[in-house]
């Protein structure tokens, strides 16, 4: 802070980006709060021949919110792995990543940095059925795609690293890129992986659908049970509370710590306008007592005795308000007259 009690730029920008941090986390936390909220109150489906029953009872065929665990099935063609046999699946994602070290010249250090420059997905319908195969109920998952933690298995991985030359060295050092080589990576959703689907259960023409909720609400579709999911999505919504209540903090601190300076320097501008004030009262009884008015006195006479020339000028404030006895009988620390800040030295004043 200024010694004139304005706030300093860093305090101002450090006030300003924890308060704008914490709006944006907060809303942030709010919105995933809802989400696992609405999770949480999602209602749980059987996988099995009541659930057509409990759809077509429900107002519109539906239930807005629901969770469903089954295995993933085929409804008519399947997906095979380009690279492991036997190994087939209804959503498949191809990669290709690019590895390369690009130097950073803040730093001075090569960093790892990797670039899509080419990924597919294949999708062909697919249900959710029961673990017992002969139970006939299924559910057609709509749009899975959409679907939020959406973790596929990875079934292929291989690295292709860059053909390294001479020339090719030079001129990546000069550059500031070193390529290393392309990943390519093969991900698939297999035949009977377990799978929990939330969304919204709708009975159309006989035939129960999982598809993306409305009202904004989270379509989920993941490898872990309701319960492991719940808990993920509950972990990441702490570390959003942790990161808003950080920001949140350093912002309150922030200002606390500001007002507190405000309160201060006010306190000692009242210290010292009081000081101010007696002086004057005293200076009047002083020349009271010399039998002076206040435009008889030299213009160059000691403010503080009003008797012996002023013969010292203080520093760092530059006044000259004092003899040099007056002065050795300020009481430690030392503080000028007119603006009380504190007199690191003296400098004689010779007049000719």
């Amino acid at each position: 802070m200024e010694t004139s009690g304005k706030p300093s730029t860093a305090q101002i920008v450090l006030l300003a980006t924890s308060s704008a941090l914490t709006a944006v986390l907060y809303t942030i936390y709010k919105r995933k709060s809802k989400h696992v909220a609405k999770l949480r109150e999602a209602k749980k489906m059987p996988l099995n021949p009541d659930l057509k029953t409990i759809l077509g009872e429900a107002p519109g065929k539906c239930v807005p919110y629901a969770v469903i665990e089954g295995v993933v099935r085929s409804v008519k063609e399947t997906l095979n792995s380009q690279f492991v046999d036997n190994c087939k699946g209804v959503i498949e994602r191809l990669t290709l990543k690019e590895k390369k070290m690009v130097w950073n010249r803040t730093t001075n250090l090569w960093n790892d940095c990797e670039k899509v420059i080419h990924q597919r997905t294949n999708t062909v319908p697919f249900d959710l059925a029961p673990h017992d195969d002969t139970i006939p109920t299924t559910v057609r998952v709509v749009r899975p795609l959409d679907a939020a933690e959406l973790d596929l298995e990875t079934t292929y991985e291989n690295f292709h690293p860059s053909q390294q030359s001479l020339t090719n060295v030079i001129g990546h050092f000069i550059s500031g890129e070193r390529p290393q080589g392309i990943q390519e990576t093969e991900e698939i959703l297999r035949l009977g992986a377990s799978m929990t689907g939330v969304g919204e259960l709708v009975l159309d023409n006989n035939l129960v659908r999982l598809q993306p909720p409305k009202q904004g609400l989270r379509y989920f579709l993941s490898r872990l049970d309701y319960d492991s999911l719940l808990s993920k999505q509950e972990g990441h919504l702490r570390i959003w509370k942790v990161l808003t209540m950080l920001f949140g903090l350093t912002a309150c601190a922030t200002l606390f710590y500001l007002l507190w300076r405000q309160y201060v320097l006010r306190k000692e501008r009242r210290k010292e306008r009081s000081l101010l004030d007696e002086y004057k009262k005293w200076q009047s009884r002083r020349l009271q007592e010399l039998h002076l008015a206040e435009e008889d006195l030299s213009p160059t006479s000691c403010t503080i005795c009003l008797n012996r020339e002023r013969s010292c000028v203080f520093l760092e404030c530059g006044h000259v308000c004092a003899c040099e006895e007056c002065y050795r009988a300020l009481p430690q620390p030392k503080k000028c007259p007119i603006c009380r800040a504190t007199i690191d030295r003296i400098v004689p004043l010779y007049n000719s």
